[in-house]
Parts: C-alpha cells; structure tokens; sequence
C-alpha cells in the first residue's frame, strides 16, 4: 500500500456505497463497509481465500482502523463467505472497476488487469456465481 491511502481508500468507500446491506442493522456487528475494506485490501495485498484474508486483516487491522473503526476486530472467513455470497458480483465488479479507473484517470482506455476468483464465494444452490477481483 501506498505511504498515505487515506484519499484513495475513501474513494473506494464511496465506490462501494452503491452495494446495499439487506441485514438488519442492530445486528451487525461488522458493518458491510469494513467487510468490504479488508476483502478489497486483502486481496490487493495477495490472499487467494477467506481464511488469508482473515489473517491479512488481523495483521492489519492498525491500518484498517485508519479508514473504519472495526468496533468487533476482524470477522472470520466463515462469516466473510456468507456475507460475500449475498452480494452481487457483477456490481461488485463494476464498484470495483470504476474505482481502479479513478486511481489514473489520465490511463489508457484499456488497462490490463490480473483478477483473482475468490474461492468459496459461489453459491451454486442459488445460481450466484464467485466472486472476481
């Protein structure tokens, strides 16, 4: 990560604003904002499954708290895998594209990316496809 995030990781956070959290909120204890931060961050920093990102978040979490508060620490893969799979990927995918675009708005139209699938993140049953980074 970059010496100063800060602006670039609130864009992120707005980016991702347009995913709405269908849980009741006076049960949540990991707000979907913070579940969104460590899964973006983990993954740029190189965890291939819920279990890294975990790891990366506990590790991390001093700089997580720089964005969010994290009032329940880190929540754990079982919990990210639930929460994940309800999301839409395709509009995961383009939150996450359309930020990726305002970190070099001056770039090339075409900008090659090397995703990674979140293993796990597929519900079969439900016809939800994994989840793309």
């Amino acid at each position: 990560m970059f010496e100063d995030d800060r602006p670039r990781l609130r864009v992120l956070l707005d980016h991702f604003s347009l995913v709405e959290d269908e849980r009741e909120q006076w049960r949540v204890a990991h707000p979907l904002p913070e579940v969104l931060l460590l899964v973006v961050c983990g993954t740029i920093g190189a965890c291939d499954d819920f279990d890294e990102i975990v790891e990366w978040g506990e590790d991390n979490l001093a700089f997580l708290r720089r964005f969010l508060p994290y009032h329940h620490g880190i929540p754990g893969s079982r919990w990210l895998r639930i929460l994940l799979n309800r999301i839409d990927p395709d509009l995961f995918s383009n939150c996450f594209i359309s930020w990726a675009a305002t970190l070099r708005p001056d770039a090339p139209a075409l900008v090659a990316i090397d995703g990674k699938t979140s293993r796990g993140s597929h519900d079969r049953a439900n016809g939800r496809a994994a989840l793309h980074l």
